[in-house]
């Protein structure tokens, strides 16, 4: 499999870091759709702190990368679901570390979201 990001020159430049506008995937004979991870661990706590939040929420989506064999090398979309604007910077600067030079194609979204107590969620897509 081979991914080559994709960025335009019709249309803005990125405006944050860490992402692609568009992954394209040549040669992949697996997909994995992963549905939004949320920040809950095996026991059922959830943190109160954003920033434990989502880490979590980012660990639980490498578990699922794992459990299908791959890792964060094989992310080609991340879509994350913000409770609150606030978290905006703090939510790219974990990701930014989770990731580190990997630039997937990236949404993020505030939005509410189905439990009060997460504060975020975070889907994806990953090629093989």
């Amino acid at each position: 499999m081979r991914t080559t990001t994709v960025d335009s020159p019709a249309t803005p430049d990125v405006t944050g870091r860490g992402y692609a506008q568009a992954v394209l995937v040549e040669g992949a004979s697996r997909l994995l759709f992963v549905s939004g991870q949320i920040p809950v661990d095996r026991e059922g706590r959830c943190p109160a702190d954003f920033a434990e939040q989502c880490r979590l929420a980012w660990s639980n989506v490498v578990a699922q990368l794992e459990a299908a064999g791959m890792g964060l090398d094989n992310l080609v979309k991340v879509t994350t679901f913000l409770a609150r604007r606030e978290d905006a910077v703090a939510n790219r600067d974990i990701r930014s570390a989770v990731l580190g030079d990997r630039r997937p194609a990236l949404t993020v979204i505030v939005t509410g979201i189905f439990d009060e107590a997460w504060l975020i969620e975070i889907e994806a897509v990953a090629a093989a």
